[in-house]
């Protein structure tokens, strides 16, 4: 493979693209015996979502690790929380066959280390990168054994030890799975007495027949908000593609922002541990630090990324992270992605009060957000710094921790970042109200235009 195509295919902090034009059997082959080479451990983990090109891309994946004389540990099919699960439990690295949020004819690998550390840029993907173009280790004699495992019930039996859903009031919850692997998660851990599930698209089928696998996009959940309103439902939940993801809907069928979701948990899991940390990305809304100041624990700052975030979660003692995407982490699951305990402690936070979720949640978004608007641009470092110049003596205070960040005296802020993997900025910005949120995203705006122009 040449080097522009290996490097098309691993990102920053997976492994993805079109099936078979970028990724097909034979990249996943020597993908798995590079893998097995990196981590030196002697069994692997494999677990595969519902896309129709898995199965084919797993086994592949496998006989690549069981040619170094590494064993397998077929997981089976599950969501990439799940082969979390499985790295955690049986403390083995792992690997995941799925594309994640992306459209039908993607695919891709999500990797980890035991006890579901993940494996991103300069922490192992430039090696596998590597053996894609130089070509991966020569076969061992004896090849590794594969076994396998069906552990679905131990995941979601550690889920209900994590968050208590007994005695909840009655609740009506419209559930859109989005033909992804929260068809087969879903109903294992919220199966439980007093709340009546509402499915939307539980049949798994990787071709995403309803709409794409990315509840982010907003045409992706207005089948979900429409249901929610028609069936007078407490609340409305969806899930991406490899279900470790959670989106949620209010009883108004308005979307619930992520920032929203970490202030809530983040409460309640202070409150069983006082003075705790909880990691938060840099873009999320300034009402996640404050709740979690307010609840009595100490809000840390982090880059955008899971390796960011879980570093942070790690040297912190977190007991949660969460990111503006609906990433989330919880110590108590090796601090790996997972929606579904999101769900859980809303559902249970919910089952608690004496208000709609619309109510219980609006202390946490009384400012306005932009959103991630993504931004092309021919030289996105240059654009950074045309903004940056614009700032001159408006008394921003200005830092670098991921790309820019501006916050004003009046609580408003924007922070603009590159993309890992294509010539893209990101902009997310805040405000009290619509109109200083729209003067300070069309400043920003002008500058990046005026910059791409110049150059």
């Amino acid at each position: 493979m040449s080097p522009d195509s290996a490097a098309q295919i691993v990102r920053a902090r997976d492994i993805r693209g079109l099936v078979p034009d970028q990724l097909d059997e034979r990249s996943a082959h020597r993908i798995g015996a590079a893998f097995a080479e990196l981590t030196g451990a002697p069994e692997i983990a494999v677990a595969q979502d519902m896309r129709d090109t898995s199965p084919a891309l797993a086994s592949a994946f496998m006989r690549g690790v069981l040619e170094q004389g590494v064993d397998v540990v077929d997981a089976g099919l599950g969501s990439t929380d799940y082969l979390h699960f499985v790295s955690g439990l049986l403390g083995v690295p792992g690997a995941m066959i799925t594309a994640g949020h992306h459209p039908a004819d993607h695919n891709g690998i999500k990797l980890c280390r035991a006890g579901a550390v993940p494996v991103g840029e300069g922490t192992g993907l430039e090696r596998i990168r590597a053996a894609l173009v130089e070509g991966g280790p020569d076969r061992v004699p004896v090849p590794g054994r594969r076994r396998a495992v069906e552990l679905l019930y131990d995941y979601a039996a550690h889920l209900h030890s994590l968050i208590d859903l007994s005695g909840l009031r009655p609740l009506k919850v419209v559930v859109d799975a989005g033909n992804g692997m929260a068809g087969l998660t879903v109903p294992l851990v919220l199966n439980r007495p007093g709340l009546r599930i509402v499915p939307l698209h539980f049949d798994l089928d990787g071709t995403f027949p309803h709409h794409d696998a990315d509840p982010m996009k907003p045409a992706n959940t207005a089948e979900l908000r429409k249901r929610v309103v028609a069936e007078g439902a407490d609340l409305g939940l969806a899930f991406d593609g490899d279900a470790d993801r959670c989106f949620a809907v209010d009883e108004r069928g308005e979307a619930v922002p992520a920032s929203a979701l970490i202030a809530l948990v983040a409460e309640r899991l202070l409150a069983a541990e006082p003075g705790a940390t909880v990691v938060h990305d840099l873009v999320t809304s300034r009402s996640v630090p404050e709740a979690i100041e307010a609840a009595g624990g100490r809000a840390v700052r982090s880059r955008v990324g899971r390796s960011a975030v879980t570093a942070l979660m790690a040297e912190h003692n977190a007991v949660f992270g969460g990111e503006h995407t609906g990433h989330y982490y919880f110590r108590d699951f090796w601090s790996a992605d997972t929606g579904l305990p999101v769900a859980m402690h809303l559902l249970a936070a919910l089952s608690a009060a004496d208000q709609p979720l619309s109510k219980l949640v609006a202390e946490h978004g009384r400012r306005v957000n932009s959103g991630e608007v993504g931004l092309e641009v021919a030289d996105p470092a240059e654009a950074v710094i045309a903004v940056a110049r614009t700032l001159g003596d408006s008394g921003a205070r200005v830092d670098r921790l991921d790309g820019l960040t501006a916050e004003f005296a009046d609580g408003s802020w924007f922070n603009l970042r590159a993309s890992d993997t294509e010539p893209l900025l990101w902009l997310n910005a805040e405000a009290a109200d619509e109109r200083t949120l729209r003067s300070l995203t069309d400043h920003v705006l002008r500058a990046v235009r005026g910059a791409d122009q110049d150059g």
